[in-house]
């Protein structure tokens, strides 16, 4: 029989945001394996991940493996590749000795998530593996349930961009119509301060970062001041409104 790889959304860090259905997923896989840092060597770094911390509410640490990625690496693709590679072949031991193989990803596993790539690379290397997913809470949902911004109304579109794509899409999508959610912008925050300027969306936007941590921060997009901000920094720019109730339909 194949074995099944499924990827399991644990959401944005809160551990109390992971949905039933995850929990079950957890706890029903013979192994849950979560992402770690890839340092220089190729080795782990030794950092606990927000998806092993989450995992580790819900199974015992005996229960958890971790595997090396070398995440948010741009710049070096012979190195991204390579460890990409590499935790294919361990997660592919895994599914040889196991009937059911969960991996964590923060967030949801089909919205911008390292599974993505693990998934097509089991795809290869063990044909026939049973690949499923389990939606988890993204980080735009819960920025917008703890700062009370409105992702969108009526006929309103969203759009969702990654800033490592550039301050160009940004801008673009800035200036259009909708509510804009931008991911990982904390290392463009200066640029993207300027472009909320430029588009005239700096005064109802919102950032947040390390949402339901302990070192949770959520601001006003007017301060930004900047300063670079932690690399996962997502931030809501609600589309303009009237203040009508149901205006927008």
């Amino acid at each position: 029989m194949s074995s099944t790889l499924i990827g399991v959304g644990v959401g944005p860090g809160d551990p109390e945001l992971v949905t039933v259905k995850g929990v079950n997923a957890l706890r029903a896989a013979d192994v849950v394996v979560v992402p770690v840092m890839a340092a220089a060597d190729g080795t782990a770094t030794g950092e606990r991940g927000r998806a092993e911390a989450t995992v580790l509410h819900y199974v015992p640490g005996e229960k958890v493996v971790r595997v090396v990625f070398a995440l948010n690496e741009r710049t070096d693709r012979a190195r991204r590749e390579a460890a990409w590679d590499a935790a294919g072949e361990r997660v592919a031991q895994l599914l040889a000795r196991y009937d059911r193989v969960a991996f964590a990803t923060i967030g949801d596993p089909n919205v911008y998530s390292t599974f993505t790539y693990l998934a097509h690379t089991i795809g290869e290397l063990v044909p026939g593996t049973v690949v499923e997913t389990v939606p988890g809470i993204t980080a735009m949902q819960d920025l917008a349930a703890r700062s009370g911004a409105v992702l969108t109304e009526g006929t309103e579109p969203l759009t969702l961009v990654p800033v490592t794509a550039g301050s160009a899409v940004l801008k673009d999508a800035l200036a259009g119509p909708g509510t804009v959610v931008a991911y990982k912008f904390g290392r463009q925050a200066a640029e993207v301060a300027e472009a909320l300027r430029e588009t005239g969306r700096l005064e109802d936007a919102v950032w947040g970062s390390a949402l339901g941590l302990s070192e949770e921060s959520i601001r006003p997009a007017a301060e930004l001041d900047g300063e670079p901000l932690p690399y996962l920094s997502t931030l809501i720019a609600p589309a303009r409104r009237d203040g009508v109730r149901g205006g927008k339909l």
